[in-house]
Protein backbone atom coordinates (compact mmCIF):
# COMPACT_ATOMS: atom_id res chain seq x y z
CA UNK A 1 0.00 0.00 0.00
CA UNK A 2 2.72 2.42 0.88
CA UNK A 3 4.53 1.60 -2.22
CA UNK A 4 1.60 2.43 -4.22
CA UNK A 5 0.95 5.99 -2.46
CA UNK A 6 4.87 6.49 -3.25
CA UNK A 7 4.83 6.04 -7.01
CA UNK A 8 1.39 7.75 -6.96
CA UNK A 9 2.87 10.48 -5.40
CA UNK A 10 5.83 10.66 -7.82
CA UNK A 11 3.57 10.65 -10.88
CA UNK A 12 1.52 13.05 -9.40
CA UNK A 13 3.21 16.04 -7.99
CA UNK A 14 1.68 17.54 -4.84
CA UNK A 15 0.11 21.28 -4.70
CA UNK A 16 2.74 23.21 -3.92
CA UNK A 17 4.56 21.79 -6.72
CA UNK A 18 2.18 22.17 -9.25
CA UNK A 19 1.20 25.95 -7.77
CA UNK A 20 5.59 26.52 -8.64
CA UNK A 21 5.19 24.82 -11.84
CA UNK A 22 2.67 26.93 -12.83
CA UNK A 23 4.42 30.13 -11.54
CA UNK A 24 7.30 29.20 -13.19
CA UNK A 25 5.64 28.30 -16.35
CA UNK A 26 4.40 32.10 -16.42
CA UNK A 27 7.27 34.04 -15.04
CA UNK A 28 9.29 32.18 -18.42
CA UNK A 29 6.12 32.28 -20.69
CA UNK A 30 7.48 31.92 -24.89
CA UNK A 31 6.63 35.63 -24.85
CA UNK A 32 8.15 37.05 -22.44
CA UNK A 33 11.45 35.06 -23.25
CA UNK A 34 12.49 37.76 -25.97
CA UNK A 35 11.92 41.28 -23.56
CA UNK A 36 14.04 39.17 -20.68
CA UNK A 37 16.87 39.01 -23.36
CA UNK A 38 17.00 42.35 -24.79
CA UNK A 39 16.79 44.20 -21.40
CA UNK A 40 19.61 42.10 -20.30
CA UNK A 41 21.31 42.89 -23.77
CA UNK A 42 19.87 46.40 -23.42
CA UNK A 43 20.16 47.58 -19.75
CA UNK A 44 22.31 45.15 -17.88
CA UNK A 45 25.26 44.50 -20.19
CA UNK A 46 28.14 46.46 -20.16
CA UNK A 47 29.08 47.15 -23.28
CA UNK A 48 26.23 46.24 -25.89
CA UNK A 49 24.35 49.53 -26.20
CA UNK A 50 26.75 51.33 -23.88
CA UNK A 51 26.79 53.93 -26.52
CA UNK A 52 23.03 54.69 -26.03
CA UNK A 53 21.36 57.02 -23.81
CA UNK A 54 18.50 55.94 -21.07
CA UNK A 55 16.16 57.06 -23.53
CA UNK A 56 17.02 55.66 -26.56
CA UNK A 57 17.53 52.63 -24.46
CA UNK A 58 14.11 52.50 -23.38
CA UNK A 59 12.65 53.04 -27.08
CA UNK A 60 14.33 49.92 -27.97
CA UNK A 61 13.58 47.57 -25.63
CA UNK A 62 9.59 48.57 -25.74
CA UNK A 63 9.78 47.78 -29.50
CA UNK A 64 11.05 44.54 -28.95
CA UNK A 65 8.29 44.28 -25.96
CA UNK A 66 5.49 45.13 -28.30
CA UNK A 67 6.08 43.49 -30.94
CA UNK A 68 7.35 40.08 -29.21
CA UNK A 69 5.28 40.27 -26.10
CA UNK A 70 1.72 42.30 -26.69
CA UNK A 71 0.91 42.18 -30.12
CA UNK A 72 1.16 38.56 -30.02
CA UNK A 73 -0.88 38.01 -27.12
CA UNK A 74 -3.26 40.52 -27.65
CA UNK A 75 -4.23 39.19 -31.26
CA UNK A 76 -4.18 35.78 -29.84
CA UNK A 77 -6.96 36.99 -27.01
CA UNK A 78 -8.75 38.97 -30.23
CA UNK A 79 -8.68 35.70 -31.93
CA UNK A 80 -10.68 33.94 -28.78
CA UNK A 81 -13.22 36.62 -28.60
CA UNK A 82 -14.09 36.64 -32.29
CA UNK A 83 -14.10 32.43 -31.69
CA UNK A 84 -11.77 32.35 -34.95
CA UNK A 85 -10.15 29.07 -34.47
CA UNK A 86 -8.68 29.56 -30.70
CA UNK A 87 -10.64 27.78 -27.76
CA UNK A 88 -8.61 28.83 -24.66
CA UNK A 89 -5.92 31.07 -24.11
CA UNK A 90 -3.74 28.76 -23.39
CA UNK A 91 -3.67 26.92 -26.70
CA UNK A 92 -3.38 23.44 -25.90
CA UNK A 93 -4.52 22.34 -28.81
CA UNK A 94 -2.72 21.56 -32.51
CA UNK A 95 -5.54 23.01 -34.12
CA UNK A 96 -6.11 26.04 -32.07
CA UNK A 97 -2.13 27.30 -32.47
CA UNK A 98 -2.02 27.19 -36.20
CA UNK A 99 -3.29 30.86 -36.53
CA UNK A 100 -1.58 32.01 -33.55
CA UNK A 101 1.47 30.87 -34.24
CA UNK A 102 1.45 32.48 -38.01
CA UNK A 103 0.75 35.75 -36.89
CA UNK A 104 3.59 35.20 -34.15
CA UNK A 105 5.81 34.68 -37.37
CA UNK A 106 5.04 38.38 -38.47
CA UNK A 107 5.41 40.10 -35.34
CA UNK A 108 8.99 38.95 -34.79
CA UNK A 109 9.91 39.14 -38.10
CA UNK A 110 9.26 42.93 -37.87
CA UNK A 111 10.73 43.35 -34.72
CA UNK A 112 14.00 41.41 -36.47
CA UNK A 113 14.10 43.78 -39.29
CA UNK A 114 13.61 46.69 -37.56
CA UNK A 115 16.48 46.04 -35.18
CA UNK A 116 18.51 45.21 -38.65
CA UNK A 117 18.10 48.37 -39.96
CA UNK A 118 18.98 50.51 -37.05
CA UNK A 119 22.50 51.83 -37.12
CA UNK A 120 23.21 51.73 -33.36
CA UNK A 121 22.02 47.28 -32.62
CA UNK A 122 24.98 45.44 -31.37
CA UNK A 123 25.26 42.41 -34.11
CA UNK A 124 24.16 40.11 -31.36
CA UNK A 125 20.89 41.71 -30.31
CA UNK A 126 20.08 40.90 -34.51
CA UNK A 127 21.23 37.42 -34.21
CA UNK A 128 18.85 36.52 -31.37
CA UNK A 129 15.85 38.25 -32.64
CA UNK A 130 16.99 36.51 -36.30
CA UNK A 131 17.17 33.17 -34.14
CA UNK A 132 13.40 33.98 -32.44
CA UNK A 133 11.84 34.58 -35.65
CA UNK A 134 13.31 31.56 -36.92
CA UNK A 135 12.14 29.60 -33.44
CA UNK A 136 8.36 30.40 -34.16
CA UNK A 137 8.46 29.26 -37.53
CA UNK A 138 9.97 25.95 -36.49
CA UNK A 139 7.19 25.61 -34.39
CA UNK A 140 4.80 26.23 -36.22
CA UNK A 141 6.08 23.87 -39.54
CA UNK A 142 6.37 21.22 -36.36
CA UNK A 143 2.69 21.82 -34.86
CA UNK A 144 1.41 20.30 -38.31
CA UNK A 145 2.80 17.18 -37.50
CA UNK A 146 2.97 16.49 -33.78
CA UNK A 147 2.54 19.19 -30.75
CA UNK A 148 5.58 20.77 -29.81
CA UNK A 149 6.25 22.93 -26.52
CA UNK A 150 6.52 26.61 -26.70
CA UNK A 151 8.40 26.56 -23.65
CA UNK A 152 10.83 24.50 -24.39
CA UNK A 153 11.53 25.92 -27.83
CA UNK A 154 12.28 29.55 -26.03
CA UNK A 155 14.58 27.49 -23.12
CA UNK A 156 16.71 25.78 -26.00
CA UNK A 157 17.42 28.80 -28.12
CA UNK A 158 17.90 30.57 -24.87
CA UNK A 159 20.73 28.08 -23.93
CA UNK A 160 22.32 28.34 -27.74
CA UNK A 161 22.16 31.96 -27.30
CA UNK A 162 23.99 32.61 -24.22
CA UNK A 163 26.29 29.52 -24.86
CA UNK A 164 27.65 31.02 -28.70
CA UNK A 165 27.28 34.75 -26.66
CA UNK A 166 29.65 33.98 -23.97
CA UNK A 167 32.63 32.84 -26.37
CA UNK A 168 31.93 35.64 -28.76
CA UNK A 169 31.28 38.47 -26.52
CA UNK A 170 33.97 41.25 -25.38
CA UNK A 171 32.61 40.70 -21.81
CA UNK A 172 32.43 36.70 -21.87
CA UNK A 173 31.43 35.15 -18.38
CA UNK A 174 30.02 31.27 -17.71
CA UNK A 175 27.08 33.27 -15.19
CA UNK A 176 24.88 34.54 -18.20
CA UNK A 177 25.00 30.69 -19.60
CA UNK A 178 24.50 28.94 -16.21
CA UNK A 179 21.46 31.07 -15.50
CA UNK A 180 20.17 30.32 -18.87
CA UNK A 181 20.76 26.66 -18.17
CA UNK A 182 18.99 26.40 -14.94
CA UNK A 183 15.96 28.61 -16.65
CA UNK A 184 15.99 25.86 -19.27
CA UNK A 185 15.89 23.18 -16.29
CA UNK A 186 13.12 24.59 -13.86
CA UNK A 187 10.74 25.55 -16.95
CA UNK A 188 11.30 22.09 -18.75
CA UNK A 189 10.65 20.18 -15.47
CA UNK A 190 7.54 22.70 -14.93
CA UNK A 191 5.65 21.76 -18.46
CA UNK A 192 6.45 18.09 -17.33
CA UNK A 193 4.41 18.45 -14.55
CA UNK A 194 1.40 20.54 -15.96
CA UNK A 195 0.99 20.69 -19.50
CA UNK A 196 0.92 16.60 -20.22
CA UNK A 197 3.27 17.12 -22.73
CA UNK A 198 5.86 14.01 -23.40
CA UNK A 199 9.54 13.56 -23.28
CA UNK A 200 9.70 13.70 -26.90
CA UNK A 201 7.65 17.28 -26.91
CA UNK A 202 10.34 18.31 -24.36
CA UNK A 203 13.35 17.29 -26.14
CA UNK A 204 12.34 18.51 -29.31
CA UNK A 205 11.08 21.95 -28.60
CA UNK A 206 14.57 22.13 -27.28
CA UNK A 207 16.37 20.93 -30.03
CA UNK A 208 14.19 23.17 -32.58
CA UNK A 209 14.96 26.60 -29.69
CA UNK A 210 18.71 25.28 -30.12
CA UNK A 211 18.85 25.32 -33.98
CA UNK A 212 17.24 27.99 -34.22
CA UNK A 213 19.83 30.84 -32.34
CA UNK A 214 22.21 28.58 -34.02
CA UNK A 215 21.15 29.87 -37.66
CA UNK A 216 20.58 32.95 -37.01
CA UNK A 217 23.68 32.77 -34.96
CA UNK A 218 25.92 32.41 -38.23
CA UNK A 219 23.39 34.22 -41.01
Amino acid sequence: MNKEASQTDIGHPSGPIRVLAHLFSFIFHPGLIASYVMYFLIFIHPFEFSGLDQKLKVYRFITVFFSTTLLPAFSTFLLLQLKLGVQSIYLRTMKERIIPYALAMIFYWWAWNVYKHLSDSHPASIHFLLGAFLAVCGAWFCNIYFKISMHAISAGGLVMFFLLFSFAGDFASGLYLSVAIAIAGIVCTSRMIISGHTPVEIYSGLFIGALAQFIGWHL
